[in-house]
């Protein structure tokens, strides 16, 4: 059984699961699970589609408590009626640490793949972790240690599943061409993030400093890499109404992408990019990036001050230090960004960020995290089998 909501979980399980079945010596092993559309593309059977489950913030998520405990509920009985060998959760933790609860105490065996943060905030669930958790898979290279100290030694460095898979599947000639961009000109890549919230919240400021630093440097291009979910169609109406009557403004510079948020990092010279998984994409392709986020009022004085790091984007935390500088709620506007931006795109200053951040990413481990994680399994798989099965 294998589950996972966010739509970089469903990507990372789908590539755990093809790698299971290819170190599993040809043996038939069946999934099942809460699937997004790329685990589905993996053969999972999907028990609960996530699609519409991947959204964050106490309103968003209060709103959507009946979704969530109806696919709570047929995930336990899917559970528990078809006893699986093992159970793999995924990331998503506010979910997948109660159904960890719930499969122990019938017990069946979990892994946890994709450590939960609580280095970062919510430090009291390291001891859910040392009561539910068979295996914890870790893919920084900081966290076997942090649990450590806390009395948690199953736990494995298996590597970041983005290291050795992060590239673009053309250069920034071909992507220019594609797009109707001078690859003469500086490219600025935008990414607001994948959740309909970030979209409304982030975009708008995104395009003001589009517009701002087109002012102050006119030759400057953009382009906005929507994730795989959002559409063309919602991202337009939002950079239309940030543009008003100035919209003539960035006509011709400004292009909005799906499907190529690589293709998009790795032409760019720099990039405006969204708290999460993208910024270690950006930091893995050498890209210059500004990490931004905003949230509901609400969400960021709740919420936000239960963060106990120094930063926030997934490229300084894995560095140790600010390589990417970091735009946070009130701090975040178009000015702001619009003149970190240019900051990234002076030449000098471009070219040693991306010598900075290629030494950063070599911390992750080499390639072939996903392959590591499948074999961790596969070995306790087999150690629990001998032992007789599940625990007490």
């Amino acid at each position: 059984m294998i589950v996972a909501g966010e739509a970089s979980g469903d990507a990372h399980a789908a590539a755990l699961v093809r790698a299971l079945r290819e170190s599993a010596s040809g043996a038939d092993v069946e999934f099942f699970g809460a699937t997004g559309r790329e685990m589905r593309a993996a053969g999972v059977k999907s028990i609960v589609a996530t699609d519409d489950l991947a959204i964050t913030g106490l309103v968003e998520i209060g709103g959507a408590l009946k979704q969530f405990w109806r696919a709570y509920q047929t995930l336990k009985r899917a559970g528990v009626e078809r006893a699986p060998d093992a159970v793999i959760l995924v990331d998503w933790p506010d979910f997948n640490l109660r159904l960890a609860r719930f499969f122990r105490r019938r017990g069946l065996r979990v892994v946890y793949y994709i450590s939960p943060q609580l280095w970062a905030w919510r430090e009291h669930r390291a001891r859910n972790i040392r009561r539910d958790v068979d295996l914890l898979l870790a893919i920084l290279p900081f966290e076997p240690q942090w649990y450590a100290a806390r009395g948690i030694t199953h736990v494995e460095f298996t590597g970041h599943p983005l290291t050795g898979e992060v590239r673009a599947r053309y250069d920034r000639a071909e992507f220019c061409r594609r797009h109707a961009l001078d690859p003469s000109r500086p490219l600025v890549a935008l990414l607001p993030g994948s959740r309909r919230k970030e979209l409304l919240r982030i975009l708008p400021h995104m395009i003001e400093a589009a517009r701002a630093l087109h002012a102050s440097r006119p030759d400057t291009q953009f382009v906005v890499a929507l994730a795989p979910n959002r559409s063309t169609e919602e991202a337009q109406a939002i950079i239309d109404a940030a543009l008003g009557s100035d919209h003539a403004a960035l006509s011709n510079s400004l292009r909005v992408t799906r499907h190529e948020t690589r293709e998009a990092l790795g032409a760019a010279d720099a990039a405006a990019v969204a708290s999460g998984t993208a910024t270690l994409e950006a930091a893995l392709l050498s890209t210059p990036l500004v990490v931004v986020y905003k949230e509901s009022l609400i969400n960021w004085h709740t919420l936000g001050r239960l963060i106990n790091t120094e930063h926030f984007g997934l490229v300084n935390l894995v560095a140790g230090e600010r390589l990417a500088p970091e735009l946070m709620q009130n701090d975040f506007t178009g000015e702001t960004l619009a003149a970190e931006l240019s900051k990234l795109l002076a030449a000098d200053h471009n070219a040693a960020t991306r010598a900075r951040l290629r030494a950063a990413t070599q911390g992750l481990g080499a390639g072939g995290a996903s392959k590591r994680a499948a074999e961790a399994i596969l070995r306790v798989l087999t150690k629990w089998k001998n032992e007789g099965g599940s625990h007490s």
